[in-house]
């Protein structure tokens, strides 16, 4: 997957509206301006990420993300929201919106029906850390802000998850109007599941049977291969809670034998120790960057039996302890 993020010069317009210094953010978030000279500007997650971080630290209303995700993500131009609208029912609509988002940027996003839930789920593929707060909340705002346009109703989530410590929580309950979760495993987005019967208000039949070949074609060519990867890592990232996942039972949560993951994972050059520790180096990083939890019980939760054995894994990933790893991302983050 290529690892390009649309960057909007009509983002920028919003920033100069809410009272921001654009110029003062993109060097803060170490981005020249001739990048944006262009008509379709991109960049990497990790700049895209460095872009919000820099928006955060420059006195933005802490409102803000709400605000934008309310403005810009039904915006005509965003092909995945426009499939998501016109479609039929607000299920089918957000089915839509998770299988086209990744035409738009390396975001996946997971509708799981768990226990009379619809559950989404957000992950940016390809980070290296948990997604800025604003960013976040500007995804969650937009796709409710979806769910009511399409619907015509005042739809309410059930439940919001996030990833980050308590934080502005009376804004996200006023906004919102449902219950919080915060430190929560991941980003999650919780509709009763009988929301998803709801019919949408837009829905064009004729124009999503001109819109939906073209999305279908500019689906990345290997999605499906990669789409093992994606599951794998999903699987993971959920089974591991102070166990070390065994292969045969990811296996088994993908409808597979052992033997045939290990091959169709070895056809995509990589393994499932190599996915493992992966989802492992990065849920360390996010935990010890965005968790009050000590080394050991970081350790618990990622699933190895000794704290020694997770420090000599962190050791080959960063090339340092756990302890001076957090010690010194802390510094740079006050600084």
């Amino acid at each position: 997957m290529t690892d390009l993020v649309p960057i909007p010069i009509v983002l920028f317009e919003h920033f100069a509206r809410a009272g921001l210094d654009v110029q003062a953010i993109l060097r803060r978030a170490n981005l020249p301006s001739a990048r944006f000279n262009v008509p379709k500007p991109e960049g990497t997650t990790a700049e895209f990420f460095a872009l919000w971080h820099a928006v955060e630290q420059s006195g933005a209303d802490e409102d803000l993300g709400l605000r934008l995700g309310i403005e810009a993500l039904t915006d005509e131009e965003n092909v995945a929201a426009l499939a998501a609208l016109h479609s039929a029912s607000l299920g089918e609509g957000l089915e839509r919106l998770a299988r086209y988002k990744r035409m738009v940027c390396p975001e996946k996003v997971w509708v799981d029906i768990v226990h009379g839930e619809a559950q989404l789920r957000f992950e940016w593929i390809l980070a290296d850390e948990a997604p800025p707060a604003l960013l976040t909340d500007l995804i969650f705002a937009g796709v409710v802000n979806l769910a009511r346009q399409g619907t015509g109703t005042p739809v309410t989530p059930q439940r919001i998850e996030l990833t980050r410590h308590r934080a502005n929580e009376a804004m996200l309950r006023k906004h919102f109007g449902c219950e919080l979760r915060f430190n929560a495993p991941h980003d999650l987005l919780v509709f009763d599941e009988t929301a998803l019967s709801l019919p949408m208000v837009h829905r064009n039949a004729q124009l999503l049977a001109v819109l939906l070949p073209g999305l279908e074609l500019a689906l990345p060519k290997n999605n499906t291969a990669r789409t093992l990867v994606d599951d794998v890592r999903k699987v993971l990232s959920e089974m591991i809670n102070g166990d070390r996942p065994a292969i045969a039972k990811v296996a088994k949560s993908l409808g597979m034998s052992v033997r045939t993951l290990q091959r169709r994972l070895g056809e995509l050059g990589t393994s499932y120790q190599d996915l493992l520790d992966n989802v492992r180096h990065q849920w360390a990083q996010r935990l010890l960057k965005t968790k009050d939890l000590g080394i050991g019980e970081v350790a618990f939760l990622l699933g190895f039996e000794e704290v020694n054995s997770f420090a000599r894994a962190f050791q080959d990933w960063e090339g340092t302890t756990p302890a001076k790893w957090r010690t010194q991302i802390s510094r740079v983050r006050v600084g």
